[in-house]
C-alpha cells in the first residue's frame, strides 16, 4: 500500500516508525522465547497490524473499550501473548 497521498517527508516517518516498533516486537518476542529469530519479524508485523486496526475502529468512534476488548480477543486467538 503506498501513501501517496502523504508528503515524502512524512511517508519516511511513517515507515521508520513502523520498521522500529516491529524490530522492538520481533526481538522482543525472541527474548521471551515466544517464537525463533526467523519467524518472529512475521509475528510482529501481525501484532504491529492489529494493534493499529485496533487502534483505528476504538478510535473512529470513540469508543476505548472497544480497543481493550479487541486487545483481549486478540490475546484468546493467540496473537498476543498473555
Amino acid at each position: 500500500m503506498q501513501t501517496v497521498d502523504l508528503p515524502e517527508k512524512v511517508r519516511t516517518e511513517v515507515r521508520a516508525f513502523a520498521d522500529i516498533n516491529v524490530a522492538w516486537l520481533a526481538k522482543q518476542l525472541v527474548d521471551a522465547g515466544l517464537t525463533d529469530e526467523r519467524a518472529s519479524e512475521a509475528r510482529a508485523r501481525a501484532i504491529f497490524a492489529a494493534v493499529a486496526g485496533a487502534q483505528l475502529l476504538a478510535r473512529s468512534r470513540s469508543n476505548i473499550d472497544l480497543f481493550d476488548a479487541m486487545i483481549e480477543s486478540y490475546r484468546v486467538a493467540g496473537l498476543l501473548p498473555a
